[in-house]
């Protein structure tokens, strides 16, 4: 199916200072999927923001939704502590979590709080993912997300757990490190920039991005430098997402929030890359399709689609909300809602 572009929001801010940080992508066009079935758990609605950030969809939601309540995971300690801080205003109905989103299960169910105790009841309302790095880690020079800016290369969203992007590259084969640029960051240079690596690495570790950003430029030719982007975009993307082990969490996440939503309840996820994009296609695919062969007047016990799609295809944001905020320009969006269980024979 064709496309859709999201209307523009009429009201935003897209300054990054009035955003703290981050401007949150497509703002509107998300609560207004996320609407019907916060409607439809009325005073149990209950959201998941698997990708709280600066918070920026979450407040949003709660000033849209005055009934509603979100629960707000991040892993990294200390965007939860400024959007908690931003959020303080709305008391119990904003719970924060801390952890990757694909172990959120345990934190949620266990919980404690009004939040907690409505998904207990009545399961998840919805839940928005909006995949990536933010573009407060972007700006946070010490963090080693950005190529921009000469920074200790670490990479990782919880800076208190798991390798550096400087272990990636000083301890990976040549064949690992080619790997990981040409999947996921689709560099044409992959093997002659890991052989770069392992070269220089010999002589001195790797320690900070300055020193890899000039080997980008040393590596790959002139003339590819000329197109495409900065030419250590690819190589950082690919390094961010190998330390954070981006897409093992992306595919371990749909069936566990799929499992937390109650029925009617909806899930809606943004990507930026296309490997993400892909991994969320295929599953809501999956989901939103009778496994009965084709033919039968009715599906099989137990065979029936689980979901049913709410987005045409991938959803992309508005021109305009591209023009004053380019971070919207690659966005994917992708939503599911869950059906009733069918009644037992």
């Amino acid at each position: 199916m064709a496309s859709q572009q999201s209307p523009q929001p009429a009201d935003m801010e897209f300054s990054i200072d009035a955003n703290h940080g981050h401007v949150p992508v497509m703002r509107d066009r998300m609560a207004e999927l996320l609407a019907p079935a916060v409607e439809r758990f009325a005073d149990r609605a209950v959201l998941v923001d698997g990708t709280l950030g600066a918070g920026g969809h979450t407040e949003h939601f709660l000033e849209v939704f005055p009934d509603a309540r979100v629960i707000g995971v991040d892993r990294d300690p200390s965007a939860l502590e400024q959007a908690s801080e931003r959020l303080a205003r709305f008391g119990d109905r904003f719970a924060p979590v801390r952890a990757r989103f694909d172990h959120i299960a345990e934190p949620i169910l266990g919980g404690t709080g009004p939040a907690f105790d409505a998904v207990r009841e009545v399961g998840v309302a919805g839940a928005l993912f909006d995949l990536g790095v933010s573009s407060m880690q972007l700006d946070q020079e010490e963090r080693g997300f950005a190529y921009k800016a000469d920074a200790p290369l670490d990479m990782r969203m919880d800076p208190t757990a798991g390798i550096t992007a400087a272990e990636v590259l000083n301890t990976y084969s040549h064949g690992d490190l080619a790997r990981i640029l040409k999947t996921y960051g689709d560099e044409r240079f992959a093997g002659r920039i890991a052989a770069a690596v392992v070269r220089e690495r010999e002589r001195e570790p790797f320690e900070r991005s300055g020193r890899l950003v000039e080997l980008l430029y040393d590596t790959i030719p002139a003339a590819s430098r000329r197109t495409g982007g900065h030419p250590a975009k690819r190589t950082f993307q690919a390094l961010r997402v190998e330390v954070n082990r981006e897409l093992e969490a992306v595919e371990n996440v749909v069936p566990i929030i799929c499992d937390l939503v109650g029925p009617g309840g909806r899930v809606v996820f943004m990507s930026y890359q296309s490997l993400e994009d892909k991994i969320i296609k295929s599953a809501f695919a999956e989901l939103t399709t009778s496994t009965t062969p084709a033919g039968l007047p009715m599906d099989l016990p137990g065979s029936a689609a689980r979901f049913a799609p709410i987005t045409r295809g991938a959803e992309k944001a508005s021109a305009a909300e591209i023009e004053l905020n380019s971070r919207a320009a690659p966005v994917r969006v992708r939503g599911v809602e869950k059906l009733a269980d069918p009644p037992s024979s």
